[in-house]
Formats: C-alpha cells, sequence, structure tokens
C-alpha cells in the first residue's frame, strides 16, 4: 500500500506573478525554488516548509476571486475555500499579523479553534489564507475527536480508512509497461 508523505504543491493561479512574488517570496518569507515558463505560460514554486511547495500559474486573463469570508457557505461552483499554513510559534501569529497589517491586507483578530489559533487574510489574487498555530497540549492527529453534534454516517465509522470500500488492484502494471512522459521541467535539472 502506498503511503502519502505530506503536501508536495498546491497549485494556484495568478494574473500577476511579479506582484504575487512580492507577497509569497518578499512579505511571507517563502524562497522561489525554481519556474517554468514561455510566452503565454509560466508556473513558479514556492517553499512553504523544507518539504512542501506551493505554485503558481501565470494567466494573464484570469480575475481575481470575489470577496468571501473564510468559511461562508456558497452555492453554484466552487473549488475550495481556504489554504491555512502551520507557522512554528504562537508568537508568529502576532508578527505576520504586523507584517500584513503593515503592507496594507486585512487580517482579522486571531481566533481559537480549540485546537488551533489562526489569523485570516488574502493574497492579492484575494486567495482567502488562514495561518494557524497549534493548541499546545491538543494534538488531534495523535488524539481525534468528533465535535459534530449530528456526524454524517461515514465520519460515525472512526477516523482511520476503512479497508475493503474500493476495489483493489486486481495486477499491477507491469514493469515494461511503466512510461514516464515529458512535462514542463523535465530536462531542466539534467
Amino acid at each position: 500500500m502506498f503511503r502519502l508523505t505530506g503536501l508536495n504543491h498546491l497549485a494556484l493561479v495568478t494574473s500577476d506573478m511579479d506582484k504575487t512574488i512580492h507577497f509569497w517570496r518578499d512579505l511571507l518569507g517563502m524562497r522561489l525554488v525554481t519556474g517554468f515558463g514561455r510566452p503565454g505560460y509560466k508556473q513558479y514554486f514556492f517553499a512553504i516548509s523544507e518539504n512542501d511547495l506551493i505554485a503558481f500559474f501565470e494567466w494573464p486573463g484570469v480575475k481575481p476571486v470575489p470577496y468571501k469570508r473564510h468559511g461562508d457557505p456558497v452555492t453554484g461552483p466552487f473549488i475550495f475555500d481556504h489554504v491555512s499554513f502551520s507557522v512554528e510559534k504562537e508568537e508568529d501569529l502576532w508578527d505576520l499579523a504586523d507584517r500584513l497589517i503593515a503592507a496594507d491586507f486585512p487580517v482579522s483578530n486571531v481566533i481559537d479553534h480549540g485546537f488551533i489559533h489562526s489569523i485570516y487574510t488574502y493574497d492579492p489574487n484575494g486567495i482567502p489564507l488562514e495561518f494557524s498555530h497549534n493548541v499546545e497540549g491538543v494534538d488531534i492527529l495523535r488524539h481525534p475527536l468528533m465535535a459534530d453534534k449530528s456526524p454524517s454516517a461515514a465520519a460515525l465509522e472512526g477516523p482511520d480508512p476503512a479497508a475493503g470500500r474500493w476495489p483493489e488492484p486486481e495486477e499491477p502494471i507491469p514493469a515494461e509497461e511503466r512510461i514516464i512522459v515529458p512535462g514542463e521541467g523535465s530536462g531542466m535539472f539534467d
């Protein structure tokens, strides 16, 4: 069985790569680690941590998403509500809030969610962002807790993956049929 090891990258979209670089690299301190491009196409990657990346495609015709408060329900087509990044210390939330306010970005109060404390803001593309610090002594990864008063049927089955829900592969893909095709960036690191 395969094992997921983290978030390789989250791919988002911008119409202004320079503005995006200035926010993610210069304001948030994420290193710009690689980029692909040609006329009409750019994709740049920033390091969130030692193991995780966030990427942006630059699509010149894309418009910022309409303002929406984090967690407010919507109707119609939608992809995701917001993305949350972990910070190392509680004090980091306050330092980050100071930086965002100084750069004229809106920032929420620090919100206590029981297991995390968070602040909320937006990037220059209107992407809703949350920055969170784990509450000391509360570890939902080691000790899951379902606090929903009327949980879904699947949630009532418990926190661990249920075996037998999906079909198992009958035969693995034979080694001689495992083909890797070139994509953006292939050959760049030879």
